[in-house]
């Protein structure tokens, strides 16, 4: 009689304790049974990688970076065709920004017996796979763009570009070629419609690093 009522009393919560271990296992398996499902990760490497060739510069760049640094220039500037040349003279500063992405010039001088202050931005863009140029002064309140056109080794290049003519009001469409003759100059030569519409030679800049 002893015996079963201490059988019992040590039965009992070894019984418990056994139905408590036995369910463990069961919360996490519960628990997993009432998350959502994970999603499925993102396919980031083919993104990544197509992001990483947009942004990093490239030879085109480099090359961009032949007119970095510090210049001197003289200007012709022809109003008219037939009529005398203007002249002036001023300074350029050259310098690859955002991690060597753009060429930017930055240039004060004189012209028409003013001061003259302008800036130009310069890049290639990898993906549309061209050269393209920005340009403001504080003789217009406009910006200059448009693409450009440059040789395999960065020596000669073309840009177009609209702005707006002064006189008739109407849009214009006009042509630089910059020419780099070596290490320390290059030419800068600018055309655009004379009176009758034909393109004329309106600007020539002589530029020789400092």
């Amino acid at each position: 009689m002893h015996l079963m009522k201490l059988t019992r009393k040590v039965t009992m919560p070894v019984a418990f304790s056994l139905l408590a271990l036995a369910a463990i296992p069961a919360i996490p398996v519960l628990a997993q049974d009432k998350q959502p499902a994970a999603a499925p990760a993102p396919a980031m490497g083919a993104e990544m990688d197509a992001m990483m060739k947009a942004m990093s510069p490239g030879p085109q760049h480099k090359l961009l970076a032949q007119r970095a640094g510090e210049w001197t220039y003289t200007n012709k500037m022809w109003m008219a065709p037939g009529q005398p040349p203007m002249e002036s003279s001023g300074t350029m500063h050259g310098e690859m920004i955002l991690g060597g992405r753009y060429l930017e010039m930055s240039v004060h001088g004189q012209m028409m017996g003013m001061p003259f202050e302008g800036r130009s931005t310069e890049g290639y863009d990898n993906l549309a796979k061209q050269y393209i140029g920005t340009w403001v002064d504080n003789f217009g309140t406009g910006i200059m763009t448009g693409p450009s056109v440059c040789d395999e080794a960065g020596k000669k290049c073309t840009w177009t570009a609209e702005t707006m003519d002064p006189m008739s009001g109407k849009k214009v469409t006009t042509r630089q070629v910059t020419s780099l003759t070596d290490a320390d100059h290059f030419t800068m030569e600018m055309y655009g419609p004379d009176p009758s519409g034909k393109e004329m030679k309106m600007m020539e800049i002589q530029v020789k690093r400092k």
